[in-house]
């Protein structure tokens, strides 16, 4: 077979430095759409990007030519570089999180990342591993309303 075809769909979520919130505002869609051209220049077809004040998720499919880590060396690298030519006191934290994506599950997935206001929201400061894993679990979605209210399930997340 002379051609390669790879389907490496990957959630990626890093965070600013220091949980700062620094995507903030109108800084927020733009910084989105650099992180999407860059993404374009990599030939990284992106599925979805949204997140919060402190952290990015990327829904993001990924050549077979290029490593995860590689991918997400280069959008922090660039994305923080011109954040701060814009005037913008932002840095990206050391080291991200990736999951890999089933096909199946890709709508699932791009809605979570679409919802993050409210899914923070019920969340509060659980630990964001734990939020991404509410898509796939809809077990969790009654508990997860009650984490503001109560703050029980940051006590049973650290359990």
């Amino acid at each position: 077979m002379s051609h390669t075809y790879a389907q490496n769909v990957v959630h990626v979520v890093f965070s600013t430095k220091g949980r700062h919130k620094a995507i903030e505002g109108e800084f927020r869609p733009k910084l989105w759409a650099y992180v999407t051209g860059i993404c374009r220049k990599l030939d990284i077809y992106v599925h979805s990007v949204g997140g919060m004040g402190d952290h990015i998720h990327l829904l993001i499919q990924i050549p077979p030519v290029l490593t995860v880590s590689k991918a997400v060396a280069t959008l922090k690298a660039n994305s923080s570089r011109w954040a701060s030519e814009e005037g913008h006191k932002f840095a990206w934290q050391q080291g991200y999180a990736a999951f890999s994506v089933s096909a199946s599950v890709i709508p699932v997935v791009i809605r979570y990342i679409r919802n993050q206001e409210e899914i923070c929201f019920w969340l509060g400061a659980a630990p964001t591993v734990l939020a991404i894993l509410l898509p796939f679990n809809p077990a969790l979605t009654g508990w997860a309303k009650g984490c503001r209210a109560s703050g029980a399930c940051l006590r049973e997340a650290r359990d």
